[in-house]
């Protein structure tokens, strides 16, 4: 089954979190982050994911919420957030934050960039420093707008969603890709640095892009989870405090 990332804010809330792994055996890891995507779901996440960056070592966990109010949205932060504390053993966090969907496209027309293990993604970051001359409006509106139209000439991709972390001006772009062979034909034969940045006519931004493997969705092993007892992670958690 797909995982899936929604075009628009309306409905579900997402969060991300950058892990740096700092153990000898990744996969160990990657296996902890399967049961933390499993009991998340005592705290109301609807499906999670999980994504390998392919040339460095970062990993990033993503999870979706039905849509809640602020106060029930902080709560739920503090939860994830001493949870994933317990992980400092395995890796350094490297950033976590809600993310607010600005907007998406999908070739087969679809309202929400689909993905599932084993798929191609990458991810593109766009900072607006706090002594830039550009407003935060302008700069958002900026970025969503380069999003729709470097979107149409990006051959090879399947979807992608423009996102703004919440609390802070960085855009972050998900695209989902055919295969590995199109993503790297892409960035090969492109300078996708050089290009967002002629696009800010000169503006004082920061650029990253990073591409990832999607290694892990929540619906593909519902079966061998159901029987494992509460992890320690989550042990010390009450799900009742943090869900609607």
């Amino acid at each position: 089954m797909a995982s899936f990332m929604p075009f628009t804010n309306n409905n579900l809330d997402i969060f991300m979190c950058v892990l740096r792994p700092t153990v000898a055996i990744v996969d160990d890891l990657l296996h902890t982050l399967k049961h933390f995507s499993f009991f998340t779901e005592r705290l109301g996440c609807i499906h999670s994911s999980i994504f390998k960056s392919i040339h460095g070592n970062l990993i990033i966990w993503y999870g979706a919420w039905i849509k809640r109010c602020n106060d029930n949205k902080e709560v739920l932060l503090e939860a994830l957030f001493s949870a994933l504390k317990n992980l400092q053993n395995m890796a350094i966090l490297v950033d976590h934050n809600f993310m607010v969907a600005y907007g998406g496209e999908a070739r087969d027309g679809s309202l929400a960039a689909k993905f599932s293990t084993g798929d191609t993604i990458c991810f593109s970051s766009t900072h607006l420093p706090s002594n830039a001359k550009m407003k935060e409006q302008d700069f958002v509106h900026k970025c969503l707008s380069i999003f729709q139209s470097y979107f149409l000439i990006m051959d090879g991709t399947v979807a992608g969603v423009c996102l703004k972390c919440i609390n802070r001006p960085t855009m972050i772009n998900f695209y989902v890709w055919k295969n590995l062979q199109s993503c790297y034909s892409f960035l090969m034969k492109n300078d996708h640095r050089g290009a967002l940045q002629s696009w800010f006519c000169g503006a004082n931004v920061l650029i990253k892009y990073d591409v990832f493997k999607v290694v892990y969705v929540s619906a593909d092993d519902v079966s061998s989870f159901q029987h494992y007892p509460p992890h320690k992670l989550l042990e010390n958690h009450k799900a009742s405090e943090v869900l609607e």
